[in-house]
């Protein structure tokens, strides 16, 4: 999934981006029975980690390999990105456990980052490590094909409407029979 919102970011633009990548947590989550304190969080990382890939420079001169290497690593820094983001909200919620690795509140600020690296380490390095991997490859492997696929589409959809104004010629038919027009015309 985390592939397919960095592609998607980086041809729909970061303002639907952020809307896409949003949206999608939260119909995972309702399809998956995923809801929770945590969706909320979910939602925003995913957010900004869409709209982070439309933002990447070059949408519209950088093609090809250069372009595919530069999604991957922005995928994989990302993927880190949106675990620290999960933890931190998880980590804080955690501290009634009174473990080695959780939040102490009042402690010193050295002091809670070795506790959250320790939380990061036992709790979701893994999933993260594998998120970034996955996304890595798959960005490398499909993403050319998907690129190619998502900018046609954009293009067909023609999501940019034309906007034109005109100058009415005169009163129309809707108009009450009781208005009058009148017009300057300088000398």
């Amino acid at each position: 999934m985390f592939f397919l919102m960095v592609l998607s970011g980086r041809v729909l633009g970061p303002g639907f981006g952020f809307v896409l990548g949003s949206v999608t947590m939260f119909a995972s989550a309702l399809l998956t029975g995923g809801v929770g304190p945590w969706m909320p969080f979910q939602m925003l990382s995913m957010g900004w980690f869409t709209m982070g890939a439309g933002l990447l420079p070059g949408p519209d001169r950088l093609r090809g390999r250069a372009e595919l290497l530069m999604l991957s690593a922005y995928g994989f820094v990302a993927a880190f990105a949106y675990g620290t983001v999960m933890n931190l909200q998880g980590w804080v919620l955690l501290q009634g456990l009174s473990s080695g690795i959780s939040f102490a509140p009042g402690a010193p600020l050295h002091e809670n980052l070795l506790r959250f690296l320790a939380y990061v380490l036992a709790t979701s390095l893994g999933w993260d490590l594998g998120r970034a991997a996955l996304t890595v490859v798959l960005t490398l492997t499909v993403g050319g094909t998907l690129l190619r696929a998502l900018r046609r589409a954009t293009r067909r959809a023609n999501f940019e409407a034309q906007v034109t104004f005109e100058a009415p010629e005169g009163p129309s038919r809707s108009e009450a029979p009781h208005r009058t027009y009148i017009t300057y015309e300088p000398k």
